[in-house]
């Protein structure tokens, strides 16, 4: 963390900037406080050198849209994306809540390499997340060692792409864009695309080195680096035994036999990451490490709080600046000058080519070697790198073998670009571009290691680098640059341009090159070419299907099928099954139904727009729509019959019919409500004429959708306007059937007679007449309820489940909940009333004696309100359905069997999926809805 510069925009909308958190290669992180609620938040803004550049700004803002999608859990959830001005400046940003924590790279320097515990967090973690993004088809790309926060109760991620993973990132003529990831991986060696597996397999590196304070691929020349990738084991034997099979398995060379994401966050912690994480993951020296981050950041928050400082943000900088440097080895973690890099430059003969300098402690400078093996080092340059040595060696400090594999970026010293990387399909030469800062590490604690000492490279280039020097290596005065070795890799054939047109397809073209730097591995470094004209595809482009594996616990089955819903259509409204056939999405303009053996759409049905249900009628399929009843043909949809409201009930003009209330065989039960005109009594002798009075009725209705006749009807009290009272049956016994009123279409008058109680009705299932209506303890109007077919019911009251005789109300026996939580509606299955709590518990209580048989928490943060339940038709899988997840459970124990996640729409332009998840027993098979996306899992 350091002050603000002169050049730092001081706000970003609402959110004030106090200091300087983070840089990247592609924005700069700042502390803020959001000036309405005074929340600290986490700024992170393009740097104005790219956010110039159209592809920069379609590709930012598409990795915004998937940090949207994925937030919640371990992705935090963005406060705002802006797009503005200020100072002058165009800016380009996103604010997301401040969470403390350490990136990867500082927690290895501070405490070394991480415990198995914590390893198994770390990874569950970030595999949970992956797990997300590939279920929509998509890739990440986003893993780096600076983009993995260590928090107090898990990991972050902060990238959600290449953009925000990028080790260099340069604008190039004709609006194009280079970035440079701080990898390779073994398919982009051998010049094909990156897909889900690679993500796999940067997983594998981040745990091994997270494991060891080193990558894998660690012996040998560094120029030989990517041919080692492409086909040398790793090096693992100081990973922990326990957990070497699994990172072997996600370093496989051939992508299909990695493992997917579901499988290794089930291997690392079936429990989930935040399970494992409970009590505490980190080790000591971290954890204070994380508090003093946490108290360095709040010391800035009481410094903007003060009046004096309020006013006047020179002052607020001066005292950054002290708060930084009240932290021992915050200052060295940033170089202060680059004095001495001319000096070592003038010490190459000729035209040699040196590396970089490196500053290391004491103020020490050494150098990598020169590029081209057969030019011996300047003498004073060898020199000053043996001191170097010795200085890291009588410090104590963590030094680094220079044939070591490492992550990029995780020493001090700011990345330098490569003098010769490889441009695809670019037509010329480009000048040299202003110049871009480069990558830091500024939050306020060493970096864990020097820059490897590695020899440079000589050759042709163009373009300017991130940290100022252009990649023909020359610096910015004209002095020899320095950069990584570059590996010759192949590559796939540029593609011929067309007949008569241009060499180069402006357009938009994504091609993923091989250029060496020392990154992940040595020789690592994808690059990343985005045209001017389209945002990148690559990266999001759709994987191969994977090769059928077999199911581990706590991963999800691989689906029978899949079904998305046509984006050019309206969004679902309902999605029900009929006789396990078919499944049947209606929407504003239509319905549609899916076969749910091949998940193919077999037909639509204008007429059934806004329908509700999908009940069976016979061999016809019963669809409720707002103007009438329909029968459709299972086969064509084609309507078979149709019963206009106004024609089945002429003596009720103008029938409004609300939602089902709820169905048993062929009969339904529905509200519905119409207006009359009661005429006013005529007047006593001298007064006025009355006006005559409108006048809401409504009535409770069964209906025999086989017969196509009703079969009674019974007067309600009218509910809030429009006036149709919405009922839900929550039990059904031989002789009657017990429904609540929702609350929404309560009367002010019934809300102030219940007194903040919920009441039930029971009505005779054969004539309609009303039996009773009755009140159960303190349970409320919107607590969650349910009753079986002996009359017994099931409800929340405060925090706690109780049941009660439905006819006495005779409470019998009551769950003790969690304080802060409450239960949500039961699920009545088998000898078992299964459970559902806001604080994310499921469980299984004895209906006889309310005694819980099991009880297992989803894993996930808490996020709105309790799951909802599902129990598979054999009643042997129960499904905790939320807005983060499907959980499947063993019903009979509560063994956690699998979850599954979805990013939701995957298309990086495509509009932003908040709605939560939903499961539909069938069959063999549960189907699970987000939004437009349906899935069909096997289950038992």
């Amino acid at each position: 963390m350091e002050a603000l510069r002169s050049e730092d925009p001081r706000r970003f909308g609402r959110f004030t900037v106090l200091a300087r958190f983070q840089e990247t290669a592609s924005a700069v992180r700042y502390v803020a406080r959001d000036t309405g609620t005074g929340e600290t938040a986490v700024i992170t803004a393009a740097r104005p050198a790219l956010a110039a550049v159209p592809a920069f700004r379609r590709r930012f803002e598409a990795e915004a849209r998937t940090a949207e999608r994925l937030a919640g859990g371990w992705v935090a959830p963005p406060l705002e994306t802006g797009d503005g001005e200020a100072e002058g400046a165009e800016l380009l940003w996103t604010a997301a809540g401040y969470v403390p924590a350490l990136p990867l790279a500082d927690a290895i320097g501070i405490a070394g390499p991480l415990p198995e515990r914590a390893l198994r967090i770390l990874g569950a973690g970030i595999a949970e997340i992956l797990s997300r993004v590939h279920a929509g088809g998509a890739v990440l790309q986003g893993l780096a060692p600076d983009t993995v926060l260590l928090a107090g109760d898990g990991p972050r991620l902060t990238a959600f792409g290449p953009l925000g993973a990028a080790a260099t990132a340069e604008a190039r003529p004709g609006g194009q864009l280079s970035v440079r990831l701080g990898y390779l991986t073994p398919e982009q060696v051998a010049g094909k695309e990156a897909g889900a597996p690679s993500d796999l397999f940067v997983l594998g590196l981040l745990l091994a080195y997270a494991a060891t304070g080193t990558t894998p691929f660690t012996e040998g020349p560094p120029e030989k680096a990517a041919r080692r990738i492409a086909e040398a084991d790793p090096e693992l034997d100081a990973v922990p035994e326990e957990l070497r099979t699994l990172i072997a398995g996600c370093l496989a060379k051939d992508p299909a036999e990695r493992p997917t994401a579901g499988t290794v966050a089930a291997e690392l912690a079936l429990e989930g990451a935040a399970g494992l994480a409970r009590g505490g993951w980190l080790p000591e020296r971290l954890a204070a490490a994380v508090a003093e981050q946490e108290a360095r950041v709040r010391a800035l928050e009481g410094a903007w709080e003060a009046p004096a400082v309020a006013d006047a943000v020179p002052e607020l900088a001066d005292a950054v600046t002290e708060v930084a440097d009240s932290v021992p080895g915050a200052a060295d973690a940033v170089p202060e000058t680059d004095d001495a890099v001319p000096a070592v430059a003038d010490a190459v003969p000729g035209n040699a080519v040196p590396g970089d300098a490196v500053p290391q402690e004491g103020g020490a400078v050494g150098t990598h070697a020169p590029a081209d093996p057969r030019v011996p080092p300047a003498p004073d340059a060898t020199a000053s790198a043996n001191a170097n040595a010795n200085a890291t060696h009588d410090t104590g400090a963590i030094g680094e073998d220079r044939g070591t594999t490492r992550f990029l970026n995780t020493g001090p010293k700011p990345p330098r670009s490569d003098r010769a990387t490889t441009q695809l399909a670019l037509p010329h030469q480009p000048p040299p571009l202003p110049a871009v800062p480069a990558h830091q590490h500024t939050h306020g604690s060493p970096a864990p290691y020097p820059a490897a000492v590695l020899p440079g490279s000589a050759g042709p280039g163009s373009g300017q680098g991130i940290n100022g020097r252009s990649s023909n290596g020359q610096g910015a005065d004209g002095q020899g640059g320095s950069g990584g070795p570059m590996v010759a890799l192949p590559l796939p054939p540029a593609p011929a341009p067309p007949s008569g047109g241009p060499a180069l397809d402006r357009r938009g073209l994504l091609t993923v090159a091989a250029a060496a730097v020392g990154g992940l591995v040595v020789g690592g470094g994808a690059v990343a070419v985005i045209g001017g004209g389209e945002s990148a595809v690559a990266t999001d482009a759709k994987p191969a299907a994977p090769k059928p594996r077999r199911t581990l616990p706590g991963q999800p089955p691989e689906p029978r099928w899949i079904y998305a819903h046509p984006s050019s259509e309206s969004a679902p409204l309902t999605a029900a099954l009929w006789q396990d056939r078919l499944l049947v999405v209606t929407s504003e303009s239509q319905a549609s139904a899916v076969d749910l053996r091949t998940g193919k759409r077999v037909w639509q049905r204008a007429d059934a727009a806004d329908g509700q249900a999908a009940l069976a009628a016979g061999d016809l399929c019963f669809v409720a729509g707002p103007t009438e009843f329909l029968w459709l043909a299972p086969k064509d949809g084609a309507v078979v019959h149709r019963l206009r409201y106004a024609d089945g009930f002429t003596d009720l003009p103008d029938l409004q019919v609300g939602r089902l209330a709820g169905h048993s065989g062929a009969v339904v039960w529905f509200t519905g409500s119409h207006t009359v005109t009661v005429k006013a009594p005529k007047p006593k002798k001298g007064k006025k004429q009355e006006p005559d009075k409108k006048v809401v009725q409504a009535h409770l209705f069964a209906y025999d959708i086989v017969r196509r006749a009703e079969l009674w009807r019974t007067p309600v009290p009218a509910g809030r306007a429009p006036g149709t009272p919405l009922y839900r049956v929550v039990a059904e016994r031989p002789a009657d059937i017990l429904v609540r009123q929702e609350p929404s279409t309560l009367t002010p008058a019934d809300v102030k007679a219940a007194k903040g109680k919920g009441s039930l009705r029971c009505f005779d299932r054969e004539t309609g007449k009303l039996q009773w209506t009755k009140q159960y303890g303190t349970a409320g109007p919107n607590a969650g309820i349910a009753g079986d077919e002996s009359g017994i019911l099931y409800a929340s009251v405060g925090a706690d489940l109780q049941s009660f005789e439905a006819d006495t109300t005779k409470p019998l026996w009551r769950v003790t909940g969690t304080e802060g939580s409450y239960f949500g509606t039961p699920l009545v299955a088998g000898p078992f009333v299964h459970t559902t709590e806001r604080n994310q518990q499921i469980g299984a209580v004895e209906r006889e004696t309310g005694r819980f048989v099991w009880r297992r928490s989803t894993e996930v943060p808490v996020i709105g309100g309790a799951p909802a339940l599902t129990v598979s038709t054999t009643g042997e899988t129960l499904f905790a359905a939320d807005a983060a997840q499907v959980t499947a459970f063993s019903a009979a124990d509560g063994e956690r069997l699998w979850k599954f996640q979805d990013i939701g729409v995957a298309d990086p332009k495509g509009e932003t999926v908040n709605a939560p998840y939903r499961a539909l027993a069938s069959g063999a098979n549960v189907i699970v809805q987000r939004a437009r996306s349906f899935y069909a899992f096997p289950v038992a």
